[in-house]
């Protein structure tokens, strides 16, 4: 009876330990006296006890590698590179990639190394930034077709970083601050250039006016002064005589605006009852002389004219 026993639980040890469970996207590989036979995909799976064993397993899920390479651009700027590159092993092909290849990770960073220090060199360094996504294309598409051989897909390639050397940035930032200090500096060069010429424009616009405002005080004072001496005329006094009155009511009328204002400064002005007279004679003596010297020049210039003929 306890050999019975014995015999049962020696069967039952067996059976359990040709039981396994296979994780979701792992692919579990079975070898059978170092042979491989078969790999068994997710859920409770057997072996034969003691005859298979489970050698390894091989996850199917999507993998990323980052690698950090340096090199040297067209123009001689070292700069270094982060390269990720997501992977996967295929299905169909679990067996190339479990025996074919013993380190995935170093082989993958190897082409990686390849490309970059193949393709970097033939760009400067604004280049790199441009075109940095026709590096990531360059990498995806030669790791693709090397890998493919071993069981690996590769689904995407990025260049996640670009780090060119310290000084490098240094002389970048120092470059690209001068050139916005340059547009800052054209942009405050309009604006005064604008501020000067609106106001130009505006005192000129000004000048002209209060030239017209001056202009049309003076026909206006004209067309008064003529209404006056006309209205003088009709009531028996001549145009001398009305002249006269006009300028010496003008001379006191003067007077009194300047003695309203108490701050104004000191002027000299005639207040006699004769000056009215004395201003009038010295401006009609003026228009006389200024006019008689007109003719004069008018005649030399004529007589020019004739001599030379």
């Amino acid at each position: 009876m306890p050999i019975t026993y014995i015999i049962i639980f020696v069967i039952l040890v067996l059976i359990a330990s040709g039981l396994f469970v296979v994780k979701q996207q792992t692919v579990a590989v079975v070898e059978r006296f170092g042979k491989f036979v078969r790999s068994n995909s997710p859920g409770l799976n057997f072996k034969i006890p003691v005859i298979e064993n489970v050698s390894g397993r091989v996850s199917l899920r999507i993998q990323q590698l980052d690698v950090i390479v340096e090199t040297k651009t067209k123009d001689d700027v070292f700069v270094q590179l982060k390269i990720s590159v997501q992977f996967q092993i295929l299905r169909e092909k679990v067996y190339d990639a479990f025996y074919k290849l013993q380190n995935p990770h170093e082989q993958i960073t190897a082409y990686i190394f390849d490309v970059v220090r193949a393709e970097v060199p033939k760009m400067i360094l604004d280049d790199v930034f441009e075109k940095k996504d026709d590096i990531a294309l360059a990498i995806q598409r030669e790791l693709k077709e090397a890998m493919l051989d071993y069981g690996y897909d590769i689904v995407k390639a990025l260049v996640t970083d670009i780090d060119p050397d310290s000084q490098v940035k240094h002389a970048m930032n120092r470059i690209n601050a001068a050139e916005r200090e340059k547009v800052a500096a054209q942009f405050e060069g309009d604006a005064q250039r604008i501020l000067i010429v609106e106001k130009a424009k505006a005192e000129a616009e000004s000048k002209r006016l209060q030239g017209q405002g001056i202009a049309d005080q003076r026909r206006e004072i004209a067309r008064g002064l003529e209404e006056s001496v006309d209205v003088l005329n009709n009531v028996g006094i001549n145009s001398q005589e009305a002249s006269a009155l006009i300028v010496v009511t003008q001379h006191y009328d003067t007077l009194q605006s300047i003695g309203e204002h108490v701050n104004s400064n000191l002027i000299l002005l005639p207040n006699s009852p004769q000056a009215g007279s004395d201003m009038l004679n010295n401006m009609v003596a003026s228009f006389t002389a200024s006019n008689q010297i007109g003719e004069a020049m008018k005649n030399a210039n004529k007589k020019k004219d004739t001599d030379k003929k």
